[in-house]
């Protein structure tokens, strides 16, 4: 019996705490919930001019790398492949619905060394910047070899420096 206690109480509050993280997590899908929906990847894309596999780390608010985008699925971590287009970024994650950016919406690209939980080596994450209607965000990627980093980095201004600037109140 003095085992058996401790071991329910224990139990209780673990069951407490998952279910406060998911009240979170639903209230911050509602916060959110002025997100709107994300735009649809072209059905012929083309030729990438770069592209690897890897990790999507997260989609954040802008310059805030712990505030998690929950809606649309955003903000969870899964492997994925990046490639960059003539006109836009695709993030095909594996378990979640891909992201397109188109070019037009993007800001900028920087290397970071952390966002959202995930920590790495100096410039280890790749860091896009966009717009998606009123909302800055920031998306994560970690390249599974650490080469395709600098070749996905080159792509990305490229296709920054050559996109018209998009419209920050359509997003497009």
């Amino acid at each position: 019996m003095e085992k058996i206690l401790p071991g329910l109480a224990m139990l209780a509050i673990i069951a407490v705490v998952f279910v406060l993280l998911g009240i979170g997590w639903r209230n911050r899908l509602k916060r959110q919930s002025d997100v709107g929906p994300l735009p649809q990847a072209p059905a012929e894309p083309g030729e990438p001019s770069a592209e690897a596999e890897g990790q999507y780390v997260a989609t954040t608010t802008g310059g805030d790398w712990l505030d998690r985008v929950a809606v649309h699925s955003l903000g969870i971590r899964t492997n994925a492949t990046l490639a960059v287009y003539p006109d836009g970024v695709l993030f095909d994650r594996a378990g979640a619905p891909a992201l397109y950016i188109p070019a037009a919406s993007l800001t900028g690209v920087r290397q970071e060394s952390g966002m959202a939980g995930k920590f790495v080596e100096k410039d280890g994450l790749l860091v896009l910047t966009w717009l998606h209607g009123s909302h800055e965000l920031d998306t994560g990627f970690r390249t599974r070899r650490a080469a395709d980093k600098d070749t996905l980095y080159t792509a990305l201004q490229e296709l920054i420096s050559s996109a018209p600037a998009a419209d920050a109140t359509s997003g497009k």
